[in-house]
């Protein structure tokens, strides 16, 4: 007898000639977006044999609905997987400084950021959860300020923290000061420690806004568009996902 695939009952075989035939249903799309780049082992049965694995599939699909967000999420790390592919070296190189938990962690979380965001205010209860879970973690933040020019203000002065080798104060201070403004950001600089003279003329130079244009461009070619963000391995987050979920993806990546 032709062995069944796990938890399933349906012969592997049967999955490896229906799979193109799901295509023909609306959800379907996704399993045929999946094996695009396969040869297509249904082209040559009978129209009858095709029938009656269609119906098969479409039977077992309706019992056991349970296996299509699995499906969808297993295609959604595929296409994640291939987005990353390219620009992971770099996005996972932080801007120096600009970095959370262990600098020498085997593992990396990738986090975008704006200081306007109150979900990303949330998160960090989270994030210090985190590094005390994960100590091989290092989180690489990049600034992402979309919310307001005052957000884009603030992110230039956490660069110039992270100039002085004071990103995690600033960070911390930042969220904990409130909405960025002049005020807040002056306090938050000083609450950090930072050479104020030298944190201003930082935050005005061309490094800063290369940084935050380069992040800009991470976020346009992986499809990110709000924050928090986060990207660890495959896996590609949004929003206030809390620490339980960061916790699985991290492990995931590790």
């Amino acid at each position: 007898m032709t062995q069944a695939s796990a938890g399933t009952g349906i012969p592997k075989w049967l999955f490896a000639l229906a799979l193109p035939v799901l295509a023909l249903g609306g959800v379907a799309g996704w399993f045929w977006h999946a094996q695009r780049t396969q040869a297509d082992p249904a082209a040559a049965l009978s129209a009858g044999n095709r029938a009656a694995i269609e119906k098969v599939v479409h039977d077992y699909i309706l019992e056991h609905p349970e296996i299509l967000p699995q499906a969808m999420a297993n295609l959604q790390k595929r296409e994640n997987a291939k987005q990353l592919a390219d620009i992971r070296g770099a996005l996972e190189t932080p801007f120096p400084g600009a970095i959370l938990g262990n600098p020498d962690g085997q593992v990396t979380l990738v986090e975008f950021t704006d200081y306007a965001c109150g979900y990303c205010r949330q998160s960090v209860p989270d994030v210090t959860a985190l590094v005390r879970e994960h100590p091989d973690l290092r989180i690489v933040v990049r600034e992402f300020p979309i919310l307001s020019p005052q957000s884009a203000e603030a992110a230039r002065m956490a660069l110039a923290a992270a100039e002085q080798g004071k990103y995690a104060a600033f960070h911390d201070a930042m969220f904990a000061a409130g909405r960025p403004g002049p005020e807040t950001i002056e306090a938050a600089g000083k609450a950090a420690g930072l050479d104020m003279a030298r944190a201003r003329a930082f935050a005005a130079s061309k490094a800063a806004a290369a940084e935050i244009e380069r992040n800009f461009e991470f976020a346009r070619q992986l499809g990110i568009d709000g924050t928090p963000s986060w990207i660890a391995g495959d896996a590609i987050l949004s929003g206030a996902v809390g620490k339980d979920r960061l916790s699985e993806a991290v492990s995931g990546a590790r």
